[in-house]
């Protein structure tokens, strides 16, 4: 018999909006469509159904970093077939049906590119990116950054980055042959990245690092 997808009570039924965060019960699994009923400012994630609060606004330094790939990538991918987009951006992760009720994992990366344009529609992307880039802030906790690692290598994100701005340098796990995440080396100041999805793109540090 194979496992639960969600290992909590699931909230069957949509009631009214939900205009306070603290009115949700961390005890339920909630689904996608739970989520688009939700009218609170705070910013939050779902991972297998349970409710992840994102972090504050982003330093400017994030921001910079953030901006800087994003416009890297951007150039390179201009009058190509893939796209790149910037958080905030939904990221839905189904496993057995596209349909709202029926998805429990929500994300927003920070960067992310999606080469099959049939994965875009007009709320976001559902299914997984070909390439995520999380940049790290200090807010981020140990377990948050397991939990996406698991479901970018659950789902089959082909590159994932993972960007330190305090430590100014960048790790890439690339999906091997047996859909398990394979490390890099960590990539410093004077260095460029390569990346195995888009071939022929290529991204220096210190531009990455620039005026920050």
């Amino acid at each position: 018999m194979s496992k639960k997808t969600v290992p909590y009570p699931v909230l069957d039924e949509i009631d009214e909006p939900v205009r306070q965060f603290n009115e949700l019960d961390a005890s339920l699994t909630y689904s996608y469509a739970n989520y688009l009923n939700w009218l609170f400012p705070e910013r939050v994630e779902l991972i297998a159904g349970r409710i992840f609060k994102m972090s504050p606004a982003p330093s400017s330094v994030h921001q910079v970093v953030v901006g800087n790939i994003f416009l890297k990538l951007g150039n390179f991918l201009d009058k190509q077939p893939c796209k790149v987009f910037i958080s905030p951006f939904d990221v839905r992760f189904p496993k057995e049906s596209n349909s709202d009720k029926s998805i429990f994992t929500v994300l927003q990366p920070d960067i992310f590119v999606v080469c099959d344009r049939n994965k875009i529609d007009a709320r976001g992307c559902v299914g997984a990116p070909d390439l995520v880039v999380e940049v790290l802030s200090p807010g981020n906790t140990k377990m948050e950054l397991l939990h996406k690692y698991r479901v970018y290598e659950e789902f089959g994100v082909k590159e994932y980055w993972v960007v330190s701005q305090s430590d100014q340098n960048i790790l890439i796990y690339t999906l091997n042959d047996i859909g398990k995440f394979q490390p890099s080396k960590i990539f410093t100041l004077s260095e460029k990245i390569t990346s195995t999805v888009l071939p022929g793109f290529e991204l220096a540090l210190d531009d990455v690092f620039e005026d920050v």
